[in-house]
């Protein structure tokens, strides 16, 4: 049997400011795509349009005028799939290989400039022959999108991840993981645990020394058993620590000064915290945050007769992504009619295992010597 060769082509895009047009990405994200080499050649994916000509550049390069045989389309979101025209344009004989959702997603995506390529369907645990060697097929739909299928190299004992255990910034091994990782699970992923759980349950069925997924490092040894351990915990909605995420949304200054008290009060007990001014934070990290901590502390001024929109938004974010099984406190504020505690209440209420501390925390304009005792107070339960 011949030797397969696996070649990583990152494309490093260090322009764009919102993924997915919602989550800011101060150090860029990068967008893997593979070829796999023996008597053929077989790509996995394409990149986002934005880095089109750079990539088609650096494959052509590897390419040196040989022709690929096959294109895997693991993943038909843009930011994998915006190449796609550009290459079959190049290559119309190169035969593109999915699943009966996905090519429904090619022609949706293509359908003013539609594709002659000749298409080869795969189910879920078939292989797909190149060569002498195989890629076998592990669907994972809704992670995230409902066409995903992650792919195995039994030869190299290496899982290509679709959109799974990938991490925003660069594709640098020795950059640090686990913040941009849990970041990009939590707001992407999140939602769909139960479909993470049933991945990682086939992923055990496999020997895998690699797992390259479209975003991020590649993972092996030590890395790759971190990573999964973190995904474990992610996709059952369990904690990684008992620290508490104190999140607030205020008008002049009095709710910001109950969350500092809090967090203040909290770390004195020993907890570890993160405190986020929703105004002013984007809620990717307020959501990866209370994914990462036991406990939230929410504190909001009321506001049009229910609560600030920035403490809305984080709400229906934590909602949407199923965030569940969470000790939760509240501190409310309003100068004559205080509605935000009733009004976050409700919401938390509609969620799964979220503990709400029976005693929340009132204040009338400012904190006075009641307030800063109920705070404490409630720092300690949440402690307990």
């Amino acid at each position: 049997m011949s030797q397969v060769k696996v070649h990583r082509f990152s494309m490093y895009d260090k322009d764009i400011d919102l993924f997915e047009g919602q989550y800011p990405v101060e150090n860029g994200v990068t967008y893997n795509t593979t070829i796999l080499e023996n008597e053929q050649l077989v790509l996995l994916d394409t990149v986002d349009a934005r880095m089109c000509d750079a990539w088609m550049a650096k494959i052509l390069r590897f390419l040196d005028g040989r022709h690929p045989d096959a294109l895997v389309i693991s993943h038909m979101e843009p930011d994998h799939s915006g190449s796609l025209k550009a290459l079959c344009a190049l290559y119309p004989e190169m035969k593109l290989v999915g699943n009966a959702k996905t090519f429904g997603m090619v022609d949706a995506f293509t359908a003013e400039t539609p594709l002659s390529n000749p298409r080869v369907t795969v189910k879920d645990g078939e292989t797909f022959a190149f060569g002498d060697a195989t890629l076998k097929f592990v669907f994972a739909p809704m992670v995230h999108w409902p066409e995903v299928m992650l792919c195995y190299q039994p030869e190299t004992k290496t899982l290509f991840a679709a959109d799974a255990f990938g991490r925003f910034g660069s594709a640098n091994a020795e950059d640090p993981w686990t913040e941009e990782g849990r970041r990009y699970y939590t707001n992407i992923v999140g939602k769909y645990g139960a479909q993470v759980k049933a991945v990682l349950a086939k992923a055990k069925g496999l020997e895998i020394e690699t797992v390259c997924p479209l975003h991020g490092p590649d993972l092996c040894g030590e890395q790759l058993a971190k990573v999964l351990a973190l995904y474990e915990k992610w996709a059952s909605y369990t904690p990684e620590d008992n620290g508490t995420l104190v999140a607030y949304a205020g008008f002049h200054g009095h709710t910001k000064e109950a969350a500092e008290l809090m967090a203040k009060t909290l770390i004195a007990l020993g907890s570890e915290v993160t405190l986020i001014d929703l105004a002013r934070t984007n809620k990717s990290y307020a959501v990866a945050a209370a994914f990462r901590h036991k406990n939230m502390v929410l504190a909001a001024t009321t506001y049009d007769g229910a609560y600030m929109p920035a403490m809305e938004q984080f709400l229906i974010a934590i909602k949407a992504k199923n965030l569940q099984g969470r000790n939760v406190g509240l501190i409310e504020n309003g100068s004559w009619a205080p509605m935000a505690g009733k009004h976050m209440r409700a919401v938390l209420e509609t969620m799964k295992g979220m503990e709400i501390l029976p005693q929340m925390v009132t204040i009338r304009s400012a904190m006075n010597a009641a307030n800063r005792e109920e705070i404490a107070h409630m720092a300690e339960a949440l402690v307990r």
